[in-house]
């Protein structure tokens, strides 16, 4: 049954699809080709119309936009055309474009792209309208839009055709709209703090910066396979090595792992990076970013994810690693001193250690986090010190050298932020690369490689540096109430169809 009515839609897709094909091939034949016009001049968009019509009542204009809804009413019609601001109406008459016009005017179809000169008035109803004196037909629509009452609903279609998306789900495009916005805000307050913006390769030798499976590619002219970046950092500690004292990017990485609702392939992360600066200077910087976003775009610092009231306004909680599984399970990893207390315990609380180079207590302290904890962190919270074994690049703390001054920001059960007292000592930071080099040879794919250049620059002398990196694509879904970051990225990554 669903089959014989996929056939129906499919016919009735190409019998409209031929119609508007014979449209266009007729005004071709005519001279009038839309695709031959190169340039539009156009005055004011619909919403500089509406938010000021007092100053446009009565005044001439040029709009130009697609044709969302038509009404034929014989020598009259009324037409809704959607520019990059929003809707405006227009009314169109026989008597003012002439019997050609507006024979040609009628044939339009909702799709088509048109340009509109005219006055503006208000409607008997009171709707801000343009009175057509001209209308242009700019581009022919060959494909028909989403059926009006049902729209494009299907996550994968919309996803897919993106460009579909956004001409028919308004709130899509506003939700990129305010992804712009942050994205500017976030730049103007670490630029606010003294960061410089710097760019650094996509293309390395070296998979490093962080524990990820990487794309691989390769540079036909050197002839040699090269990673696609999994992490900004490493490049950016090299400029604090050469003498700058804070810089950022914002930038794409790409990750060769699974996709999920808070995973894709590519994603945008910014990364910075203080001299002289350590991992609570960090804490304080996340707090103002995802604040001051919240509150200059949004208008507050109290939001609503997902059904789960949250409060971004500075003062957020602060607990370390082993503290946090403490008060969640009654676990006290400060009175489990050695690797096989660890993996015991796991055993006995039914915790799965995936993998056999991984049996120590750095990651079963892990694993109890992922399993107790961070689904409980509602509201924002900084967990801190976290095991050297799963912290490479982070500096061990001064009093327990089995843990790191890292942190990571967790906001609604999900993390959006990690951050580092760098580790400036080369040779701890060249054995553990051996550690993560012996692991990858062990199996582990998502291990570092090691980066003689990079030791080499710590051997010139890093300064006590802190530095941070956060998911902005995580970010953008927080504000903007998105279950999935594929609502947070205009094109995902999608399997190709057959």
């Amino acid at each position: 049954m669903q089959e014989n009515k996929n056939q129906e839609q499919e016919i009735d897709l190409n019998e409209l699809m031929k119609i508007r094909r014979e449209k266009l091939k007729e005004l071709q034949e005519q001279g009038k080709d839309p695709f031959e016009i190169t340039k539009f001049n156009r005055t004011n968009t619909a919403g500089e119309i509406k938010a000021d019509y007092d100053n446009f009542e009565e005044k001439d204009v040029t709009v130009a936009g697609r044709i969302m809804a038509k009404r034929i009413m014989g020598k009259a019609s009324f037409c809704t055309i959607q520019d990059c601001d929003e809707k405006i109406q227009s009314y169109v008459s026989i008597n003012d474009l002439g019997e050609e016009s507006y024979k040609a005017f009628k044939t339009f179809d909702i799709g088509d792209i048109i340009g509109i000169t005219g006055f503006v008035f208000k409607t008997r109803t009171g709707e801000i309208s343009v009175h057509a004196k001209e209308v242009t037909l700019l581009s022919k629509s060959l494909r028909p839009l989403p059926e009006k009452f049902h729209g494009l609903k299907d996550p994968d279609l919309r996803y897919r055709q993106r460009y579909t998306d956004l001409i028919v789900n308004p709130e899509v495009k506003e939700s990129f709209i305010l992804r712009s916005k942050i994205i500017s805000k976030v730049r103007q307050i670490v630029e606010e703090e003294g960061y410089l913006e710097v760019e650094t390769p996509v293309l390395n030798t070296i998979s490093g910066g962080a524990t990820a499976r990487p794309f691989i590619t390769h540079h036909n002219s050197l002839n040699i396979d090269m990673y696609l970046r999994i992490a900004l950092e490493l490049n950016l500690k090299r400029l604090i090595v050469g003498g700058f004292d804070k810089v950022y990017e914002i930038g794409r990485v790409f990750r060769n792992e699974g996709m999920d609702i808070r995973h894709n392939p590519e994603f945008t992360m910014m990364e910075l990076y203080a001299a002289y600066e350590d991992f609570h200077d960090m804490m304080d910087i996340v707090e103002k970013i995802f604040s001051r976003c919240a509150q200059d775009i949004l208008g507050t610092t109290k939001i609503t994810y997902q059904g789960q009231e949250i409060d971004l306004a500075p003062g957020w909680k602060r607990i370390t690693m082993v503290d946090s599984i403490k008060e969640a399970c009654g676990v006290d990893f400060n009175e489990i001193k050695t690797d096989e207390e660890a993996v015991a315990l796991a055993k006995e609380r039914g915790i799965e250690i995936p993998d056999k180079t991984k049996e120590t207590r750095g990651d079963v302290i892990s694993l109890f986090f992922d399993e107790y904890v961070e689904k409980t962190l509602i509201q924002p919270t900084f967990i801190y010190e976290y095991p050297v074994e799963i912290s490479p690049l982070a500096k061990k703390c001064p009093n327990n050298k089995a843990m790191t001054e890292r942190f990571e920001v967790f906001i609604g059960g999900r993390e959006y932020g990690n951050a580092f007292s760098e580790l400036n000592d080369p040779i701890d930071q060249y054995e553990r690369f051996k550690k993560q080099v012996e692991a990858k040879e062990a199996g582990d794919e998502e291990a570092a490689d090691m980066d003689e250049d990079y030791i080499q620059a710590l051997e010139i002398g890093l300064p006590p540096t802190g530095g941070l990196g956060i998911g902005i694509d995580r970010l953008v879904m927080l504000l903007t109430d998105a279950d999935s970051i594929r609502d947070a990225l205009l094109f995902p990554t999608m399997k190709p169809i057959q």
